[in-house]
């Protein structure tokens, strides 16, 4: 178990699980698969790490009042299934504009450029909205600062990589495949927190994390054997997975030069990421496969690029939201389902045939790390009750002596 200070339990950043992982404002709410307790932010502070929703608090969730069960039973399912509809649509539209027979635009860095340019446009225009109309659009005011630029551009270089490395894979990999190959997140995720934060992990945490790294070995071992295995989109998928790790450490750092306001991470961060691919679209020579695309003038190519635009700041918000209405676990629980859900719905649409082993692979991976989240989130609940009990002691102690010196005068 990850050892705790006495006290009250430290904070962490609330992001959820990253299923899809491939736009720039899902990039704010990828897990680093922890789940907080309740003395964490997740639950003491949801509406300072969100940031102010882009709608009526109320319809987001927020203290509108008191509600049925059956209305909370409503409204858990109405966003868990936008979730998954828009997770798993983000993957399949982007898996179209980078492979598809229609267009196979050969460009993975234009496609996130464009995606961080819609996300920087709906931020500015929520914001001036939630300015002009407050009681309509509830969003915070953002104002550019050259100071906090500074400050998220080291977060932001890891979130470039990680995007690029999300849609490099989708490119060379299947949908189905997909999620085996970035499953690496976790286990990096343990990785990193001993390297960087000389945080110990649980056997049971790392026995876990051996089950995920066992499915994704199986995985990569069927594809081989059935002739689709692209050992760079398996590479790109193992560096995705770095880069989110590495993400969620990042953002934790950044938040508060942000006034721990998810929104106007999400707006600087996407401002220095479209600094970062210009150089980047010029080195690759992605400006010249543009210029050279067919369908640079289709009306049809620029819908499905604004599509994935649109799709790629809901997820961000609706992850969000997902949590808020839930809780960290549930959410984790969902993000693993809906992975599940998303691989058979690749296999079918696109007419896949795999053997039970590769089955079993997907089956690895997904039990592995359902029930790395549900250990550490037991481990975080008794570090929680041990840190309460100690602060109990302490305070039962310095009352005992307060008492003592009282009668001894």
């Amino acid at each position: 178990m990850t050892k705790g200070v006495r006290g009250r339990a430290r904070t962490g950043p609330r992001f959820a699980s990253g299923s899809s992982g491939l736009s720039s404002a899902q990039s704010m709410s990828l897990s680093t698969s922890e789940p907080k307790t309740n003395g964490g932010k997740n639950t003491g502070d949801e509406e300072q790490g969100e940031g102010k929703m882009a709608m009526n608090p109320a319809a987001a969730g927020g203290n509108g009042g008191e509600k049925s069960l059956l209305q909370k039973f409503v409204q858990i399912a109405v966003v868990v299934a936008a979730y998954w509809f828009i997770s798993i649509s983000l993957v399949f539209i982007n898996k179209y504009l980078l492979s598809s027979q229609d267009l196979k635009l050969d460009a993975p860095l234009f496609v996130t450029f464009f995606q961080c340019s819609v996300t920087v446009m709906i931020c500015v225009v929520l914001g001036i909205l939630g300015t002009v109309a407050p009681s309509i659009v509830s969003f915070p005011a953002l104002k550019f600062d050259y100071k906090i630029t500074r400050e998220v551009l080291p977060l932001s270089i890891v979130f470039v990589g990680m995007i690029t490395m999300n849609n490099l894979c989708l490119k060379y990999v299947g949908v189905a495949f997909y999620n085996i190959g970035r499953s690496l997140t976790t286990v990096f995720n343990v990785m990193l927190s001993y390297v960087f934060l000389k945080q110990t992990t649980s056997l049971k945490a790392i026995l876990c994390c051996c089950i995920i790294i066992l499915g994704f070995l199986l995985g990569v071992n069927q594809e081989d054997s059935a002739g689709v295995l692209s050992y760079i989109g398996v590479v790109y998928g193992i560096l995705a997975s770095l880069c989110v790790s590495l993400n969620a450490i990042f953002t934790k750092k950044t938040l508060p030069s942000v006034e721990n306001n998810i929104w106007r991470l999400m707006f600087y961060n996407n401002i220095n990421a479209l600094l970062l691919f210009l150089p980047l679209l010029y080195l690759t020579d992605e400006i010249t496969a543009i210029q050279n695309f067919n369908n640079l003038h289709s009306p049809h190519f620029w819908a499905v690029m604004s599509v994935s635009g649109l799709f790629g700041f809901l997820i961000g918000y609706i992850t969000g939201l997902q949590i808020k209405v839930t809780s960290p676990l549930t959410h984790n629980i969902s993000g693993t389902a809906k992975a599940c859900a998303q691989t058979i719905l690749a296999v079918g649409y696109f007419q896949d045939v795999k053997t039970a082993l590769w089955w079993l692979s997907n089956f690895l991976v997904l039990g592995g790390s359902a029930l790395y989240s549900h250990v550490r989130r037991q481990e975080m609940t008794k570090e929680h009750k041990e840190n309460l009990k100690a602060m109990a002691e302490d305070s039962k102690a310095s009352n005992s002596l307060k008492s003592g010196k009282m009668i001894s005068v």
